[in-house]
């Protein structure tokens, strides 16, 4: 019996461009997204039937069946297995929760079946060749880009990714715990054919890359406020943060993010904001490359 332990980061869009929509109604994105110190934990256990148990501060309402995308992924290479499913990031909330733990569940299963003939880590765009990679693309758009969970910019519906060098980032995660279904803010979107991203700047010191940021955009940050007001109340408190650098949603919300000038600052933004708003979900960490952090561990 084997069993394997991963780390599954929250996902965080810095930005997302929305620059299109195909003819099969799927949105094309260009957004830089960074991985935080902050996210689930999966562990897999070879069995020869597939369970799955979800456990943690976050679990209420996540799917413990086979509709969970971890069981739907690791299903890819794997015949069965027992999950544990550790949430303790909020379910729905805009920073990939369900793909960050579907790409965690699959990089698990690929230690359990090593000999998975349709794998090469090498390979662009995300270190797998087809049809593996086309399977892990239709149960997700976000799950190619969590499968390393390094800085990168997306494009396309998520399938073209370009890595990236990103500094290490001190940051406030915040979500109001209000709904946002995806759906419906893509239904509110008022424009579906916005400019993408520029190019990056080339010197990518925290100052120069927030600078740079402050110009770029959320495009589903205006339609989730229609939705859910409260991100506007979470915004309007980061910004208000002593030493807080740049405040955003990220995703389709409700989460948004803060950027900080240290973490200890951002430490004392979340103890002051827990005071006025005791039922939000909050989390401290870092924003950058976490492939060492997702790195599956062998447990036995």
């Amino acid at each position: 019996m084997t069993t394997v332990k991963v780390f599954a980061p929250a996902k965080v869009n810095l930005t997302l461009h929305i620059t299109g929509q195909r003819d099969d109604g799927y949105h094309l994105i260009d957004s830089l997204v960074s991985f935080a110190t902050v996210g689930d934990h999966l562990t897999f256990r070879t069995a020869e039937q597939w369970s799955l148990a979800v456990d943690g501060g976050e679990a209420f309402g996540v799917p413990n069946d086979n509709s969970n995308l971890a069981i739907q992924a690791a299903q890819l290479v794997c015949e069965g297995g027992a999950l544990r499913l550790e949430k303790n990031l909020p379910a729905a909330s805009g920073i990939g929760g369900g793909s960050a733990d579907a790409a965690a569940a699959l990089r698990a299963a690929l230690v359990i079946n090593p000999d998975h003939t349709e794998v090469d880590w090498n390979a662009p765009p995300v270190g797998m060749v087809l049809p593996l990679a086309e399977k892990v693309l239709n149960l997700g758009a976000d799950i190619p880009m969590c499968l390393l969970s390094q800085p990168a910019r997306v494009r396309g519906i998520g399938e073209a990714i370009t890595f990236v060098e990103l500094p290490r980032l001190p940051v406030l995660l915040i979500n109001p715990r209000d709904p946002v279904p995806t759906p419906l803010v893509f239904q509110a979107l008022a424009s579906r054919s916005n400019p993408p991203m520029p190019d990056m700047p080339e010197v990518l010191t925290q100052t120069f890359l927030v600078d740079w940021l402050k110009e770029q955009r959320n495009d589903l940050e205006a339609p989730a406020l229609e939705i859910a007001p409260a991100i506007g109340t979470v915004l309007d408190a980061l910004r208000g943060s002593e030493n807080c650098q740049l405040a955003r949603m990220s995703g389709s919300g409700a989460t948004c993010f803060g950027i900080f000038d240290a973490v200890e600052a951002a430490q004392t933004a979340r103890d002051l904001i827990l005071q006025t708003y005791p039922s939000w979900w909050l989390a401290v960490g870092f924003l950058g490359d976490q492939s060492e952090l997702a790195t599956p561990v062998t447990l036995s």
